[in-house]
């Protein structure tokens, strides 16, 4: 369903209204206020990250392997190189090497996606039955 941002304010103010907040609230102001607030929690150091990469060409294969050393976990797209399956075999099978080399795991999610994980991380492949 179609709906008009007059038309959620409206709704807004009566939620507001309903819940006893009779004050108006600047909704843009407080959307500000509340990204201010959570920057420290959503950007706190982490020792290791869970990192999105799309897969785009071959040089590409450097920035998963350093990211691999940095023991960060890898969510990869292949889907960008999905229209040239052989230079997609080559490139997964030499991130496959990398991955065996330094001890660390590899799986297929779907179609477009692989998990991979650094040293010492490895992935259940099946399920216990």
């Amino acid at each position: 369903m179609f709906c008009y941002w007059g038309e959620k304010m409206g709704i807004f103010e009566k939620i507001t209204k309903s819940i006893g907040l009779s004050k108006e609230i600047n909704l843009e102001e407080y959307m500000n206020a509340v990204e201010m607030e959570n920057v420290d929690v959503l950007h706190e150091a982490a020792d290791f990250y869970v990192k999105p990469i799309s897969l785009e060409s071959e040089s590409d294969v450097s920035v998963i392997q350093e990211e691999l050393k940095a023991k960060n976990i890898i969510l990869l797209n292949i889907s960008p190189m999905s229209k040239q399956p052989n230079k997609l075999r080559q490139t997964v099978d030499n991130i496959k090497m990398f991955v065996t080399k330094i001890n660390g795991d590899i799986a297929r999610i779907d179609n477009d996606k692989l998990l991979l994980t650094p040293s010492k991380v490895k992935i259940i492949k099946s399920r216990k039955r």
